[in-house]
Protein backbone atom coordinates (compact mmCIF):
# COMPACT_ATOMS: atom_id res chain seq x y z
CA UNK A 1 0.00 0.00 0.00
CA UNK A 2 1.03 3.47 -0.76
CA UNK A 3 0.54 6.64 0.72
CA UNK A 4 0.58 9.29 -2.05
CA UNK A 5 1.16 13.20 -1.28
CA UNK A 6 1.16 15.32 -4.07
CA UNK A 7 3.32 14.03 -6.67
CA UNK A 8 5.14 11.67 -4.08
CA UNK A 9 4.63 8.33 -3.05
CA UNK A 10 5.67 6.81 0.30
CA UNK A 11 5.46 2.96 0.84
CA UNK A 12 3.68 2.16 3.91
CA UNK A 13 5.71 -1.07 4.34
CA UNK A 14 8.85 1.55 4.69
CA UNK A 15 7.28 2.98 7.88
CA UNK A 16 7.00 1.23 11.44
CA UNK A 17 4.35 0.58 13.02
CA UNK A 18 5.14 3.52 15.18
CA UNK A 19 6.26 5.74 12.59
CA UNK A 20 2.73 5.96 11.50
CA UNK A 21 1.19 5.56 14.79
CA UNK A 22 2.38 9.23 16.11
CA UNK A 23 0.25 10.46 12.95
CA UNK A 24 -2.42 8.97 14.80
CA UNK A 25 -2.36 11.08 18.53
CA UNK A 26 -4.78 13.92 19.24
CA UNK A 27 -1.69 16.27 19.01
CA UNK A 28 -0.34 15.14 15.21
CA UNK A 29 -4.37 15.30 13.91
CA UNK A 30 -4.85 18.89 15.43
CA UNK A 31 -1.71 20.25 14.39
CA UNK A 32 -2.37 18.91 10.55
CA UNK A 33 -5.88 20.44 10.74
CA UNK A 34 -4.69 24.15 11.86
CA UNK A 35 -1.54 23.94 9.42
CA UNK A 36 -3.59 22.75 6.31
CA UNK A 37 -6.05 25.27 7.62
CA UNK A 38 -3.34 28.07 7.52
CA UNK A 39 -1.45 27.48 4.07
CA UNK A 40 -4.98 26.47 2.37
CA UNK A 41 -6.01 30.17 1.94
CA UNK A 42 -2.20 30.18 -0.17
CA UNK A 43 -3.71 29.68 -3.55
CA UNK A 44 -1.19 31.11 -5.54
CA UNK A 45 1.67 28.93 -3.72
CA UNK A 46 2.37 26.59 -6.52
CA UNK A 47 5.08 25.38 -3.98
CA UNK A 48 5.26 25.87 -0.31
CA UNK A 49 1.29 24.38 -0.01
CA UNK A 50 0.32 22.29 2.01
CA UNK A 51 1.30 19.03 0.47
CA UNK A 52 4.43 20.07 0.22
CA UNK A 53 4.50 20.21 3.98
CA UNK A 54 3.27 16.62 4.33
CA UNK A 55 5.90 15.94 2.07
CA UNK A 56 8.52 17.07 3.96
CA UNK A 57 6.87 15.10 7.33
CA UNK A 58 6.71 12.00 6.02
CA UNK A 59 10.50 12.10 4.44
CA UNK A 60 11.38 13.33 7.74
CA UNK A 61 9.91 10.52 9.39
CA UNK A 62 11.30 8.13 6.78
CA UNK A 63 14.88 9.45 7.13
CA UNK A 64 14.27 9.18 11.35
CA UNK A 65 13.92 5.74 10.95
CA UNK A 66 16.52 4.80 8.55
CA UNK A 67 18.79 6.53 11.10
CA UNK A 68 17.92 5.21 14.27
CA UNK A 69 17.00 8.15 16.45
CA UNK A 70 15.79 8.03 19.67
CA UNK A 71 11.27 7.45 19.67
CA UNK A 72 11.20 10.68 21.88
CA UNK A 73 12.47 12.80 19.04
CA UNK A 74 9.60 10.95 16.62
CA UNK A 75 7.25 13.83 17.55
CA UNK A 76 9.59 16.80 17.78
CA UNK A 77 10.39 15.90 13.84
CA UNK A 78 6.50 15.64 12.70
CA UNK A 79 5.91 18.94 14.62
CA UNK A 80 8.55 21.02 13.37
CA UNK A 81 7.75 19.67 9.70
CA UNK A 82 4.14 20.90 9.81
CA UNK A 83 5.02 24.28 11.01
CA UNK A 84 8.37 25.03 9.01
CA UNK A 85 6.72 26.66 6.11
CA UNK A 86 3.63 28.69 7.69
CA UNK A 87 5.59 31.90 8.06
CA UNK A 88 4.06 32.00 4.35
CA UNK A 89 0.83 33.44 5.45
CA UNK A 90 2.50 36.86 6.64
CA UNK A 91 4.91 37.28 4.14
CA UNK A 92 6.72 35.47 1.48
CA UNK A 93 10.19 37.14 1.41
CA UNK A 94 11.89 36.99 4.98
CA UNK A 95 10.07 34.60 6.38
CA UNK A 96 12.15 31.87 8.30
CA UNK A 97 11.70 32.75 12.10
CA UNK A 98 8.05 33.66 11.61
CA UNK A 99 7.50 29.63 11.31
CA UNK A 100 9.35 29.18 14.39
CA UNK A 101 7.18 32.01 16.50
CA UNK A 102 4.06 30.56 14.96
CA UNK A 103 4.83 26.79 16.34
CA UNK A 104 5.82 28.45 19.55
CA UNK A 105 2.27 30.35 20.08
CA UNK A 106 0.48 27.30 19.08
CA UNK A 107 2.36 24.71 21.25
CA UNK A 108 2.80 27.71 24.67
CA UNK A 109 -1.60 27.42 24.04
CA UNK A 110 -1.60 24.07 24.34
CA UNK A 111 0.78 23.75 27.06
CA UNK A 112 3.44 21.56 25.39
CA UNK A 113 6.58 21.49 27.36
CA UNK A 114 8.91 24.67 26.97
CA UNK A 115 12.05 22.78 26.89
CA UNK A 116 10.55 20.82 24.01
CA UNK A 117 9.24 23.89 21.68
CA UNK A 118 12.82 24.73 22.39
CA UNK A 119 14.12 22.18 20.36
CA UNK A 120 10.85 22.59 17.79
CA UNK A 121 11.88 25.99 17.46
CA UNK A 122 15.68 25.09 16.40
CA UNK A 123 14.60 22.14 14.10
CA UNK A 124 12.39 24.54 11.94
CA UNK A 125 15.17 27.38 12.29
CA UNK A 126 17.59 25.03 10.57
CA UNK A 127 15.44 24.58 7.04
CA UNK A 128 16.65 28.36 6.38
CA UNK A 129 18.64 27.84 3.30
CA UNK A 130 21.96 29.79 4.74
CA UNK A 131 21.97 27.19 8.36
CA UNK A 132 23.96 24.69 8.74
CA UNK A 133 22.24 22.12 11.38
CA UNK A 134 24.23 21.54 14.89
CA UNK A 135 22.96 17.55 14.78
CA UNK A 136 21.48 14.95 13.01
CA UNK A 137 17.99 15.68 13.46
CA UNK A 138 18.39 19.07 12.23
CA UNK A 139 20.27 17.65 9.54
CA UNK A 140 16.85 15.44 8.81
CA UNK A 141 14.74 17.29 8.58
CA UNK A 142 16.69 20.09 6.46
CA UNK A 143 17.33 16.90 4.08
CA UNK A 144 13.61 16.20 3.72
CA UNK A 145 12.55 20.13 2.85
CA UNK A 146 15.29 19.66 -0.31
CA UNK A 147 14.52 15.96 -0.79
CA UNK A 148 13.27 16.75 -4.35
CA UNK A 149 16.49 18.60 -5.56
CA UNK A 150 17.53 14.84 -5.69
CA UNK A 151 14.70 13.37 -7.32
CA UNK A 152 13.27 13.01 -10.66
CA UNK A 153 10.33 14.94 -10.29
CA UNK A 154 12.91 17.97 -9.73
CA UNK A 155 12.18 19.77 -12.65
CA UNK A 156 8.47 19.92 -12.42
CA UNK A 157 8.67 21.13 -9.03
CA UNK A 158 11.11 23.68 -9.84
CA UNK A 159 8.43 24.89 -12.48
CA UNK A 160 5.85 25.02 -9.90
CA UNK A 161 8.45 27.35 -7.77
CA UNK A 162 9.15 29.71 -10.85
CA UNK A 163 5.01 30.08 -11.24
CA UNK A 164 5.13 30.82 -7.60
CA UNK A 165 7.48 33.56 -7.32
CA UNK A 166 6.22 34.99 -10.72
CA UNK A 167 2.66 34.96 -9.68
CA UNK A 168 3.25 36.49 -6.19
CA UNK A 169 5.63 39.33 -7.17
CA UNK A 170 3.93 40.21 -10.52
CA UNK A 171 7.55 39.41 -12.27
CA UNK A 172 8.72 37.35 -15.59
CA UNK A 173 11.58 35.15 -14.77
CA UNK A 174 13.38 34.93 -17.90
CA UNK A 175 14.38 31.08 -18.91
CA UNK A 176 17.85 31.27 -18.94
CA UNK A 177 18.14 33.27 -15.99
CA UNK A 178 15.91 30.88 -13.48
CA UNK A 179 18.29 27.84 -15.33
CA UNK A 180 21.60 29.59 -13.99
CA UNK A 181 19.76 29.90 -10.79
CA UNK A 182 18.67 26.53 -10.53
CA UNK A 183 21.97 25.71 -11.56
CA UNK A 184 24.12 27.64 -8.86
CA UNK A 185 20.97 26.65 -6.30
CA UNK A 186 22.05 23.10 -6.94
CA UNK A 187 25.60 23.51 -6.54
CA UNK A 188 25.94 25.13 -3.86
CA UNK A 189 23.86 22.71 -1.66
CA UNK A 190 24.40 19.83 0.11
CA UNK A 191 22.71 16.73 1.64
CA UNK A 192 23.66 16.07 5.69
CA UNK A 193 21.82 12.73 6.31
CA UNK A 194 23.84 9.60 5.28
CA UNK A 195 20.17 8.13 3.88
CA UNK A 196 19.43 11.25 2.03
CA UNK A 197 23.22 11.25 0.40
CA UNK A 198 22.67 7.54 -0.10
CA UNK A 199 19.59 7.79 -1.46
CA UNK A 200 19.27 11.03 -3.32
CA UNK A 201 22.65 12.41 -3.96
CA UNK A 202 23.00 10.32 -7.70
CA UNK A 203 20.19 11.94 -8.79
CA UNK A 204 20.88 15.64 -8.15
CA UNK A 205 23.74 15.57 -9.75
CA UNK A 206 21.98 14.10 -12.95
CA UNK A 207 19.72 16.71 -12.32
CA UNK A 208 22.90 19.04 -12.18
CA UNK A 209 23.95 17.97 -15.48
CA UNK A 210 20.98 18.38 -17.12
CA UNK A 211 21.36 22.18 -15.64
CA UNK A 212 24.67 22.43 -17.22
CA UNK A 213 23.01 21.69 -20.70
CA UNK A 214 20.10 23.64 -20.56
CA UNK A 215 22.74 26.65 -19.66
CA UNK A 216 24.63 25.90 -22.40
Amino acid sequence: MKISVNSLEFDINDFKKETLGILETKILKDIMDYVNNLLWPLEHHYYHHYEHTLEVMYRSLYLWQKENLSQSDLELLAIASLFHDTGFIIQYDKNELIWAWIAKNYLNSILFPKEKIHIIEKLIEATIVERQPDNLLESIIKDADTDNLGRIDFFDKWARLKKEIETIKNIKILNPDWYHYSLKFLKSHKFYSNSELVEREQIKEENIWKLEEMNK
